[in-house]
């Protein structure tokens, strides 16, 4: 089985791949933005869009997470923001063309928290006028918000004043996955997210 999640930036996916991850035995995560990446280090800086825009971006990531399952002998964890509607269409084609189960579920949340979270890790830039200046993540919140409210992008789980656990235990009990371990201590949790949130900064 793969389980993807997505949602728009800001909606916690890095943080609730990461503890699915550790409460359910064997399993994997793999993060497609890494194909990205490696994509944009062999091209000029005048070429670096959108790597999602990129046609080898989504056949790879097609080719690579059938693999991945194919060789796993558990869940895999995909957590990614994929609102584009053709292209969601397309990777979720190619995946069941290559008889990958595939549930799908979408992190929801209200704009205001997701700028509040965002906000929260530091994801912004130093202004001139106002102190600080938007990022590329946080102009994304309205495209994403408004995709992701509609049916294609079911299963919809809200994450507004929830914690991670909550909505780590309400997917794997939709997806029919039983958790091996328990959640962890205030402390070990906060200290948890720290260690994930750090590991995954983009620069």
């Amino acid at each position: 089985m793969l389980i993807w999640i997505n949602g728009a930036f800001g909606a916690g996916k890095t943080q609730t791949a990461f503890e699915l991850h550790r409460r359910l035995p064997n399993s994997l995560v793999a993060d497609p933005e890494l194909i990205g990446f490696a994509i944009h280090k062999m091209l000029p800086a005048g070429a670096r869009g959108d790597f999602q825009d990129r046609p080898q971006w989504r056949s790879a990531v097609i080719e690579t997470l059938a693999d991945a399952v194919a060789a796993h002998d558990g869940p895999v964890l995909v957590p990614m923001t994929l609102v584009h509607p053709d292209y969601f269409d397309e990777i979720m084609a190619g995946l069941s063309d290559r008889n990958v189960e595939v549930r799908h579920f979408a992190l929801v949340a209200a704009p205001d928290t997701l700028r509040r979270r965002l906000r929260a890790r530091g994801d912004y830039w130093p202004g001139r006028a106002t102190g600080r200046k938007d990022t590329w993540a946080m102009r994304q919140i309205p495209r994403c918000v408004r995709a992701l409210a509609t049916e294609r992008f079911d299963e919809h789980v809200g994450t507004d004043g929830r914690a991670v656990d909550d909505v780590v235990e309400e997917i794997a009990a939709r997806a029919g996955l039983d958790l091996a371990h328990a959640r962890l201590s205030g402390a070990r949790s906060r200290l948890r997210r720290v260690a994930v949130g750090i590991r995954h900064i983009r620069m």
